[in-house]
């Protein structure tokens, strides 16, 4: 039987998924900031994952099988260590293709990945993160007039090609962030989000909600996280 490291910042040696000591559930503390965690999608055991969680899996084409265990496997081995619990005692609920929630009144979560690698998030409060290779090539001036009202238009489009690019993808994945926030749909949603680049706050055009919003950018990813307390985050980087 092996023992690994969880990927999680807490650093716990665990043996089955489950960490040595830990047996009581840690309540989330309302007044703490989000704690955020960046790191590669593998090397998390898998031995922790419910039955549930391996049925969901059987039931996806290879790909998304493996990259839904490993984040799920991932996200269970960090939770652990906020949480102070087993891996495998997370009251995770996650079904593929579904906003992750922990159930009963354990905090709010959310994940995003891209290519090889994993953003997780969790707060006491409804949370959104968001995660895109600095470096992505993206089609910056098509997404901005198909998707971005017109006062960011006109706040982006004297740009050059590539600050352009930059300033682009960083609205989209705090847009995206904001969306699971509020677990919302990215088609019906998205159009519907305006970016100040000036002073970084997104506002929603048809209700007016402001929320806290951060980003930036490290070891070459653009992340994003928008929910009570973001601004006062702490990112943890594996």
């Amino acid at each position: 039987m092996r023992w690994r490291r969880s990927p999680g910042p807490s650093g716990a040696w665990s043996k089955n998924g489950r960490s040595l000591g830990e047996s009581r559930l840690a309540r989330p503390d309302p007044s703490a900031p989000p704690r955020l965690w960046l790191g590669p999608l593998q090397g998390a055991c898998a031995d922790a994952l419910s039955a549930a969680e391996l049925a969901w899996g059987r039931g996806l084409t290879p790909g998304r099988r493996r990259r839904y265990w490993q984040s799920r496997a991932a996200l269970r081995h960090w939770l652990a260590g906020v949480l102070d619990c087993g891996a495998a005692t997370v009251p995770l609920h996650s079904p593929p293709g579904c906003p992750p929630r922990l159930l009963g009144g354990a905090g709010c979560v959310s994940l995003s990945h891209s290519g090889g690698a994993l953003l997780l998030g969790f707060s006491a409060d409804p949370i959104g993160v968001d995660l895109e290779p600095a470096d992505r090539p993206v089609a910056a001036a098509a997404l901005m007039r198909r998707w971005f009202p017109p006062e960011e238009v006109a706040q982006l489009c004297h740009l050059d090609p590539e600050p352009l690019r930059s300033a682009v993808l960083a609205s989209w994945v705090l847009k995206e962030a904001a969306i699971k926030w509020r677990q919302r749909s990215l088609a019906a949603e998205l159009a519907l989000w305006r970016l100040d680049h000036a002073s970084g706050q997104l506002v929603h055009g048809r209700d007016g909600v402001q929320p806290e919003a951060r980003s930036g950018t490290t070891g070459g990813w653009r992340w994003a996280v928008v929910g009570p307390g973001a601004r006062q985050s702490s990112l943890v980087a594996a």
